[in-house]
């Protein structure tokens, strides 16, 4: 049988993709202050269908996790209302699309929670500052999540799946990495515990498998997805042996039966993100048995290399899809990529967003 291509199509769960060539998750800063979607998300969406999947932008499960400045969420009926003219645009497009769900933990500044602390695994500050409304702030120290309120936390998760899936989603993905909530309880500089959720590898998969199982409830296993980062240091998070907790958190969505399971995987020499860490996927490959999507600074040729070694079944692009609305059909002629500004990535206007051109449009 012959190696795939990145223009083949694979069963991501009940999803049907037509091609391997994944839409990563991209915060872009277009929603209103109030996080809810607004009409410019349609077209941007809309544009990038050609995707064989599009992953939406990390989007807020709750008030207490969502902490980024103009940022979508998903917990209000208001918000599945503007979240619905999406859905649709990109299935009028022949596309499919899920959420990704997302709870920032300590990376929600009080400034968003009206001075209350945030929630983390363990009372720990995050490096750097916050992007917030009223500017660059320090973080705060998060108080830990109290045993009691996890039921709480998985009920947000679950609410959030419900809303997605009336608002049209083909189903979601749940952000278990890059220094987030979840993230945040999986390694072992942040999750300084002693309870059943801290302490041993097992008890820091604990919440994940948690969430996932509550979220697979509702949307069903073959539409819940779930992206971990597992090598490397992703805002001032980091474990000291990741391939002991991240072989067991494998098991563990692999038990549950996932649609597919994506890897942010930076290398020595990434452009955002560079680690001396070894990428955990050849371990994890061989736990997980669903579809495995890589990401991080691919181009054609190492995503093409991945698949036909067998490491990967299918590339998420991130940044490549911002001023690329038609990447697979750029990457299919080999044609050249444009770039995006950085200036633009988290404005509020159109340009920089709903402004690049197709290649057939640029030929005309």
């Amino acid at each position: 049988m012959p190696s795939p291509s990145l223009f083949d199509p694979i069963a991501l769960g009940a999803i049907r993709a037509p091609n391997r060539i994944l839409m990563a998750p991209l915060t872009r800063a277009r929603a209103t202050r109030e996080h809810i979607p607004t009409p410019l998300m349609i077209d941007y969406y809309a544009q990038r269908a050609s995707a064989g999947l599009i992953i939406t932008e990390a989007t807020g499960i709750s008030r207490e996790g969502l902490g980024w400045p103009f940022a979508p969420g998903i917990w209000t009926d208001q918000m599945v209302e503007a979240w619905k003219p999406v859905t649709e645009a990109v299935h009028g497009k022949g596309g499919r699309i899920v959420m990704q769900l997302w709870h920032m933990g300590r990376i929600v500044h009080p400034h968003f929670l009206g001075g209350e602390a945030p929630v983390s695994a363990s009372a720990t500050t995050a490096p750097g500052q916050a992007h917030t409304y009223a500017g660059k702030q320090a973080f705060a120290e998060a108080r830990p999540l109290d045993v009691a309120e996890i039921p709480r936390l998985l009920e947000d998760y679950a609410h959030a799946t419900r809303n997605a899936l009336r608002a049209g989603f083909d189903g979601v993905q749940i952000h278990a990495a890059n220094g987030y909530l979840i993230d945040q309880f999986l390694r072992s500089n942040s999750n300084l515990r002693t309870d059943d959720y801290g302490g041993s590898p097992e008890n820091r998969v604990r919440l994940l498998r948690e969430v996932t199982q509550a979220v697979a409830n509702e949307a069903g296993a073959d539409r819940t997805a779930v992206r971990l980062s597992p090598n490397g240091e992703t805002q001032g998070v980091i474990d000291a042996d990741p391939a002991s907790v991240f072989g067991l958190a494998a098991d563990a969505l692999n038990d549950i039966g996932i649609a597919f399971l994506e890897l942010r995987e930076p290398g020595p020499d990434g452009t955002f993100g560079q680690t001396d860490q070894p990428r955990q996927s050849p371990i994890i490959r061989q736990r997980f048995k669903g579809p495995l999507v890589l990401n991080s600074d691919y181009d054609k040729a190492r995503a093409q290399a991945d698949l036909e070694s067998g490491l990967a079944d299918a590339i998420a692009f991130g940044r490549p899809f911002i001023a690329n609305p038609d990447l697979p059909e750029r990457l299919s002629r080999d044609a050249p990529l444009a770039e995006a500004p950085m200036a633009t990535w988290y404005s509020q206007g159109p340009e920089g967003y709903i402004d690049y051109s197709t290649l057939d449009k640029a030929a005309a």
